[in-house]
C-alpha cells in the first residue's frame, strides 16, 4: 500500500501536481522565497524605525567628525614660557627660531619666578631659560639653554621636549652653516635627515581614521543588531514568526542581511571621509580591505545575535553589547594606544578580541600596504571567529525553539 494515500478519505489525497508543488515549495525555491520576503520586511522595518537609522547611519557620521576633527593626539602650539636673561641679538635670534616652529608657542616672561608661577598654574607646559652669558658662551662653542618641562603628562612632555630641542638644534645648525669656523658645541658636524614611516604627514588623524572603521562596524554589527533583535524577543515578534513555516536559519539570514548592508554603508562613509576630508592614503588593495571588512562584519553580527538570543531583553542586551563589543574595541584593540605598553593580563584580553586583529589588518592596509602574511593570518582568524559565532547564534536560536 502506498503510504502517501489516505484509505479512509480518498478525497484528502492531494493530486500529483499539488504534491510536486509542495515539494518544490519546501526546497530551495521555498527557502529563497521565504528569505527574500523576510529580508524585505526587515528593510522596511529598518527604514521605518528612525532610532535604528540614527544609530546605524547618523552615529557613524558623528563619530567620523568627532574623531577626525575633534580628537587629536598631536601637540601643536604648545605654550612654553621663555625667560630671556640675555639681551644680545644672538639670544633674540634663538627665540625667533622657536617662534617659527608651528609646534611651539613661546611666551616671553620677565623672570624665572613668573615662569614658575605659570608652570604651577598649568598655563604653560615648559620653560626655556636663556642665561645671561649665553651669547658669550655660544661664541666660545659652549652655548647652553635650559629646558624645564611639566611632567604630569610624560607623553606630552616628551613630545614638547622633542619639538623644542629640534627647533634649537635647527637654529644651531643654521648658525654653524653661516660661520663654519664657529662650532656651537659641535653643532653642524652631523646632519640628521628625518623621515616618518607609515605616517608621512606626522598626524594622528592618519592613525585614528582607519580605526573608525572598526568602531563603526562593531557599533552596527554587534550593538545595533543585539538591540533590535532583543527588542523583538521582548515584544514576542520572533515567537509569532517562529510558528510560521520559516526555519531558524532563515530568520537569522533575514536579520543579518539588512544590518550587513548598513555596516557596508558605514564602511563607504569612512572611506569617503578618509579620502576627501582627512586625506588619509590607502596603500593596500581596496578589494582586500572590503573583503576583510565583510569578514569582520560577520563576526560583529554573530556577537549581536548571540547576545540578543541569550538575554532576550532590550536593556540588558544593549548593556552587554556595549561592554562586550564596543568598549573593548575602542580601549583594548590598539585603537587608542599600543597594546605592547599595557600589562600582560590586559594584553592577553586584547589578543583574544577579534577587533584587535581587524584593527591590525585595517591600519596595515591603509598605511603600510599589502602585507600578505599578516593579511592571511588576520583574515583566517576573523573567518574562524565568524564561523564560531554564527554557528553559536544558530545553535542558541534553535535551542530556544525546542
Amino acid at each position: 500500500m502506498n503510504p502517501d494515500v489516505n484509505p479512509v478519505n480518498p478525497d484528502a489525497n492531494p493530486p500529483e501536481h499539488l504534491a510536486e508543488h509542495r515539494s518544490a515549495s519546501g526546497g530551495a525555491a521555498g527557502f529563497r522565497r521565504r528569505v527574500r520576503s523576510l529580508v524585505r520586511k526587515e528593510f522596511r522595518q529598518l527604514l521605518r524605525d528612525r532610532a535604528n537609522l540614527m544609530i546605524g547611519i547618523g552615529l557613524p557620521i558623528v563619530l567620523i567628525l568627532i574623531f577626525g576633527y575633534g580628537l587629536s593626539l598631536d601637540v601643536k602650539e604648545a605654550p612654553v614660557a621663555v625667560v630671556l636673561e640675555d639681551a644680545s641679538p644672538t639670544a633674540f635670534d634663538v627665540i625667533a627660531g622657536l617662534q617659527l616652529s608651528p609646534y611651539v608657542g613661546p611666551r616671553l616672561v620677565k623672570s624665572m619666578a613668573e615662569a614658575e608661577t605659570l608652570m604651577n598654574a598649568r598655563e604653560v607646559d615648559g620653560i626655556v631659560q636663556v642665561p645671561a652669558d649665553f651669547s658669550r658662551r655660544f661664541a666660545a662653542g659652549d652655548g647652553r639653554i635650559q629646558l624645564l618641562l611639566q611632567g604630569a603628562d610624560p607623553t606630552r612632555a616628551n613630545i614638547i621636549r622633542g619639538y623644542v630641542s629640534g627647533a634649537l638644534a635647527l637654529w644651531a645648525q643654521k648658525q654653524a652653516d653661516r660661520d663654519p669656523s664657529r662650532n656651537a658645541g659641535g653643532a653642524g658636524t652631523v646632519v640628521v635627515v628625518q623621515r616618518m614611516w607609515f605616517n608621512a604627514a606626522n598626524t594622528s588623524t592618519w592613525y585614528l581614521v582607519p580605526g573608525l572603521v572598526v568602531l563603526i562596524m562593531t557599533l552596527v554589527g554587534a550593538f545595533l543588531t543585539a538591540l533590535v533583535m532583543a527588542r523583538e524577543w521582548e515584544r514576542g515578534t520572533l515567537e509569532a514568526l517562529f510558528v510560521t513555516p520559516v526555519h531558524p536559519v532563515e530568520v537569522l539570514l533575514s536579520k543579518t542581511i539588512p544590518y550587513f548592508c548598513v555596516g557596508m554603508l558605514g564602511l563607504l562613509l569612512c572611506l569617503l571621509a578618509a579620502k576627501f576630508l582627512f586625506a588619509v592614503p590607502l596603500y593596500g588593495s581596496l578589494i582586500v580591505l572590503t573583503f576583510s571588512c565583510m569578514l569582520y562584519m560577520l563576526v560583529a553580527l554573530g556577537i549581536g545575535l548571540v547576545i540578543s538570543s541569550t538575554t532576550k531583553n532590550q536593556f540588558v542586551a544593549s548593556q552587554v553589547a556595549l561592554l562586550a563589543s564596543f568598549m573593548p574595541a575602542m580601549m583594548l584593540s590598539g585603537f587608542m594606544f599600543d597594546l605592547r605598553n599595557v600589562p600582560l593580563v590586559v594584553r592577553l584580553i586584547g589578543n583574544a578580541l577579534p577587533a584587535t586583529y581587524f584593527m591590525e589588518l585595517i591600519k596595515t592596509l591603509f598605511l603600510a600596504g599589502d602585507n600578505w602574511p599578516l593579511i592571511f593570518k588576520d583574515c583566517a582568524i576573523l573567518a574562524g571567529y565568524a564561523a564560531v559565532l554564527l554557528g553559536l547564534a544558530h545553535a542558541v536560536t534553535r535551542k530556544k525553539l525546542d
